[in-house]
């Protein structure tokens, strides 16, 4: 079996939930609430964790993941400190969601569905967020960015950027004194 990646945590996270994973009975129909449970506590699906939910319902590895995607609620990264979704509804797609969408790809090195190498941003690209006056919208963590243009892209990215430096030089600051 390949050695998959594990992040700051997730050893004592598999052992929680390899331990509630055993309060579940072992029968198929517990797949689906054991799946949500999951979700719930890590914000995605760890790989070593669908190994634990294989190993408690005796199934096998890729029958779990054919039942996790069919659903969209479940992601396989971990989820960014700042998640960011580019509605593509229909009044988005018309006036160019997939070129907002485009940007974000591109300006975070990442594609829809997955979450930068530091964990910052994930991106993802969600139906519709009933702003459509608004068109196209971008929603990032809880702000809603209507008419969203390539350079409104930049300067949200830029905008958490500044962020980050100043709280480093504030934390530079506090340590210096």
């Amino acid at each position: 079996m390949n050695e998959v990646s594990m992040f700051p945590g997730d050893e004592e996270m598999i052992l929680e939930i390899t331990n509630r994973i055993e309060a579940f009975p072992k029968r198929r129909d517990s797949l689906i609430p054991i799946l949500q449970m999951i979700q719930e506590r890590c914000s995605y699906l760890p790989p070593q964790a669908m190994e634990s939910i294989a190993t408690h319902l005796q199934v096998s590895i890729s029958e779990i993941y054919g039942v996790a995607t069919f659903y969209n609620q479940f992601r396989f990264h971990p989820p960014g400190r700042h998640q960011i979704k580019v509605c593509l509804g229909t009044a988005c797609h018309v006036v160019g969601g997939d070129i907002i969408l485009e940007n974000f790809e591109r300006k975070l090195g990442i594609k829809d569905g997955e979450t930068t190498a530091d964990l910052e941003f994930s991106l993802e690209r969600v139906a519709c967020v009933g702003c459509c006056a608004l068109a196209p919208v971008a929603v990032v963590d809880e702000t809603t960015h209507g008419h969203m243009a390539p350079s409104k892209v930049e300067g949200i990215l830029l905008g958490f950027e500044i962020m980050r430096d100043q709280a480093e030089r504030e934390g530079r600051t506090q340590d210096e004194s």
